[in-house]
């Protein structure tokens, strides 16, 4: 009876929890949902939102093409980007758009360029459910362009973690 009573009552918190997170998902997801659409509307007119897949695959390599307009991951530790520590900023390697100053670059030890904020404007974010939990994916907000996934477990002062695929970046240094 007990060891029943203990499987009801984890099934309940478990039930609860996800309750609860999808609850916290939803209301920052609206604010970000306003952002995004803001930062979208801004670049609505943008040549690059013209571009065709086949405009889109002569422009990129095929690992750029497979990241960025297939919103694939490329494998950790083969970007140069990763070990880059020069001052400059780090633009989108489909449009151009600066994306990140390296002030905000660090070392996540995950193979992968990390940072803990973006320029202003510059991205968009959506839900991803490919996994089995819902990650944050975010896009380049002029070409629309996947970059990468932010995790809240980056250092302060923001607490997020800016995972990008080193082939979605171009370097400029200053």
């Amino acid at each position: 009876m007990t060891q029943t009573l203990s499987r009801r009552a984890l099934l309940l918190t478990g039930a609860a929890s996800l309750g609860l997170a999808a609850c916290s998902i939803n209301s920052t997801s609206e604010a970000a949902d306003a952002e995004n659409e803001n930062n979208e509307d801004r670049y609505a007119d943008s040549k690059w939102r013209q571009l065709t897949e086949d405009d889109w695959k002569a422009r990129l390599s095929a690992a750029a093409y497979g990241v960025m307009r297939k919103e694939g991951t490329e494998r950790p530790f083969t970007s140069d980007l990763n070990n880059e520590a020069r001052t400059g900023t780090y633009h989108c390697a489909g449009c151009d758009l600066p994306l990140f100053s390296s002030d905000t670059k660090f070392d996540s030890g995950t193979g992968w360029p990390s940072f803990f904020d973006v320029l202003p404007g510059a991205m968009g974010t959506k839900p991803d459910r490919k996994l089995i939990y819902v990650r944050t994916e975010y896009y380049c907000a002029r070409c629309l362009s996947h970059q990468g996934h932010v995790f809240e477990d980056g250092p302060a002062p923001t607490g997020l973690r800016y995972c990008n695929n080193g082939v979605a970046l171009t370097f400029r240094p200053a």
